[in-house]
């Protein structure tokens, strides 16, 4: 699938040494335009439909991780840009791909759409392979279990085996009901987007349920889903109205 980015910058000099650093280092990407400001940049991808940002953090008025809040349910794949170091670990709790220190280093920059063009991917329209067609097949003997890839090859687990899902930066870990856990170096995007929304719901930008092995909503702790092993689990305020909904059809 064809990338196609935002640059989103308060400065003309960055976002234009930004353009030229990837028409010369990444020529696969395709900066779809620029914006100066979080609501320009609403409008910009409203517009322009790209499917990655690199977003600037230190902006006037609303910053770059106020933007993302506000256009969180677009999913769109994040690389930070700043010339400040101690943004690091709270870009990576909002599941950034990437972390990029201005000046850019060129190799950085590689990496970092090397890894925006791989969830591009998982993301897009492509053929599926044949076990992922057979997964999505409801008369197959696959569709109730998820594929992990692996070192050796694939794992495959039961829909009734997998208690939730946790994002890890760019990684996630699928927590099983006998305490095990399976890690997978694909995006919990991926896993939000194939996985069956009647049995598995976002509660989180982190964290997927399974509904199968929901045991109750708990309030008092702050808003958390309680897992059939006692596991709680935070449901975030912007999704906790469709959840509440959800449940309350049970």
């Amino acid at each position: 699938m064809a990338l196609r980015v935002l640059i989103v910058d308060d400065e003309a000099d960055a976002r234009d040494n930004l353009r030229l650093m990837l028409e010369e280092h990444c020529p696969e990407v395709q900066v779809a335009g620029q914006a100066a400001s979080a609501p320009e940049a609403r409008q910009r991808i409203q517009e322009l439909q790209p499917n990655g940002l690199f977003l600037d953090i230190k902006m006037p008025g609303e910053d770059g991780f106020q933007l993302l809040a506000s256009i969180a349910e677009l999913d769109l794949p994040v690389v930070f840009t700043t010339a400040y170091d101690e943004y690091a670990l709270k870009a990576f709790k909002q599941n950034a791909l990437d972390y990029l220190e201005k000046p850019i280093d060129h190799e950085e920059l590689q990496r970092a759409v090397k890894k925006m063009q791989k969830l591009t991917d998982e993301l897009g329209n492509g053929q599926p392979s044949a076990i992922a067609a057979l997964m999505k097949d409801p008369d197959s003997p696959l569709s109730s279990r998820v594929a992990i890839p692996g070192r050796d090859g694939l794992v495959l687990l039961k829909h009734e085996d997998i208690l939730y899902l946790e994002a890890n930066d760019s990684y996630t870990t699928i927590h099983l009901m006998d305490g095990k856990r399976s890690v997978s170096s694909k995006h919990i995007r991926v896993f939000e987007n194939n996985l069956d929304p009647k049995t598995f719901f976002r509660v989180h930008k982190s964290f997927i349920i399974n509904l199968a092995h929901l045991k109750g909503f708990n309030r008092a702790e702050g808003n958390m889903a309680v897992l059939d092993n006692g596991t709680l689990i935070p449901v975030s305020r912007r999704r906790l109205p469709d959840f509440l909904g959800l449940i309350n059809t049970f």
